[in-house]
């Protein structure tokens, strides 16, 4: 499973993906159109954001990809634009990153 992820990762959700076998790509700045088909979004499975201010790129992946599975995890609010094409929203509060992994990969 290959994933690209964008955002800060202070809640440690990098590692437990990648502990759960998934390849990550992390995009460094914005997540515009270029650097998503950089990082490879063409090929990936997941596509993770924590900083809500990226919300812009949840369509454009969406573009890009048909059978992308969008992840936020944020204790921010999505805005309204981007929730409706987001797969799992979760707030890191309520789920700890081991849990959220084992419930991207199925494992």
């Amino acid at each position: 499973m290959n994933a690209i992820f964008t955002g800060s990762d202070a809640d440690d959700l990098v590692p437990a993906l990648e502990a759960e076998g998934v390849s990550v790509t992390r995009i460094d700045g914005v997540a515009t159109r270029p650097a998503l088909e950089d990082a490879g979004i063409v090929d990936a499975d997941l596509f993770v954001i924590t900083d809500v201010g990226q919300a812009t790129a949840v369509p454009i992946a969406r573009d890009l990809v048909d059978d992308l599975r969008v992840v936020v995890y944020s204790r921010d609010s999505l805005p309204e634009f981007a929730s409706g094409q987001v797969d799992f929203a979760v707030d890191p509060e309520l789920l700890g990153p081991d849990a959220v992994a084992e419930e991207l990969t199925g494992a």
